[in-house]
């Protein structure tokens, strides 16, 4: 069985993938002139795992190594090697139902805004994390504020990656929507359309479609495409196009996705509510049944 988690992420038992060894929980440490603590340089993943087996390993690997690149900088570690840590990682610690946070970053051989000779290094984590709202929330839908930051057009910033840079807007809104009261928030892109929530792609419901903003500077999230995957195969049309804020009054339904918040409904966002509809709640439990395999991985 798995030790009871402490209160603080730095003063805890278990082990750490650390730049290709298993190192004591404690003892995964980086310097203070860290390049990535300076300017940035540092991707990440978020993924889960159910029953033992990390959903979309693979998928979460191949990002992991393709976000560093587009910053700029190659891990030495192949996507196998990556996945074969993962899977050490939830073996050591005893884990089963886990959430899991590889992290690559550039080091402290150097300091300067150029990365000068500064390496890449990877850490692996993993801890027992349930649902991201509570589950009164998760059931009965989260409310969403409008969130006062934008996400960046894509010549402003490498959008595509999951750069840990790309999350301070994002803190940013979070922390501005629970302090007013709302559980998370909408974020708007630089246009003025509907983009995602502050860790999670949207979609909405009408008329029995399904509705997602193109992801054109915002990530594709891959618990969003299962979504899709999963919506398409009980023969839902979705629909990526742009999507305006004076078209929520129209839609029935809202939800998010994500790995961290799975499939959450959402009952307001803004001045605009929506229902937990039969569509919603239907996603909901295939998300559920294919990441425990009682269905095929969509």
């Amino acid at each position: 069985m798995a030790a009871p988690q402490q209160t603080t992420f730095d003063d805890r038992d278990g082990w750490i993938w650390f730049d290709g060894e298993m190192v004591p929980w404690r003892d995964a440490r980086v310097h203070v002139l860290t390049h990535a603590l300076h300017y940035a340089s540092s991707v990440f993943e978020g993924q889960r795992a159910y029953n033992g087996e990390i959903f979309k390993l693979n998928a979460h690997s191949e990002r992991l190594r393709r976000s560093s690149s587009l910053l700029g900088f190659e891990l030495p570690w192949s996507v196998e090697e990556i996945n074969a840590a993962c899977k050490e990682v939830l073996k050591v610690n005893g884990f089963t139902d886990a959430y899991m946070r590889p992290l690559a970053w550039r080091g402290s051989e150097s300091m300067g805004v150029a990365p000068g000779l500064t390496k890449p290094h990877v850490a692996i984590t993993a801890w027992e994390w349930g649902k991201y709202y509570e589950e009164r929330k998760s059931a009965d839908g989260i409310r969403l504020d409008i969130a006062p930051w934008r996400r960046p057009a894509p010549y402003t910033a490498p959008t595509e990656s999951k750069a840990s840079g790309l999350y301070m807007i994002c803190t940013l809104s979070k922390q501005h929507a629970e302090s007013r009261g709302y559980d998370d928030a909408l974020m708007f892109d630089w246009r003025g359309r509907v983009a995602e929530a502050t860790g999670a792609n949207v979609f909405f419901v009408r008329d029995g479609e399904l509705h997602t903003p193109t992801p054109d500077c915002f990530l594709d999230g891959i618990t969003r495409r299962t979504v899709m995957d999963l919506a398409r195969n009980r023969g839902v049309d979705v629909v990526e196009r742009a999507i305006w804020p004076e078209e929520l009054e129209t839609f029935e339904q809202m939800f998010l996705t994500g790995t961290a918040v799975e499939v959450t409904p959402v009952r307001s966002a803004g001045p605009w509510n929506f229902e937990v509809g039969d569509l919603t709640r239907q996603l909901m439990k295939d998300y559920e049944d294919v990441v425990h395999g009682r269905i095929p991985n969509a």
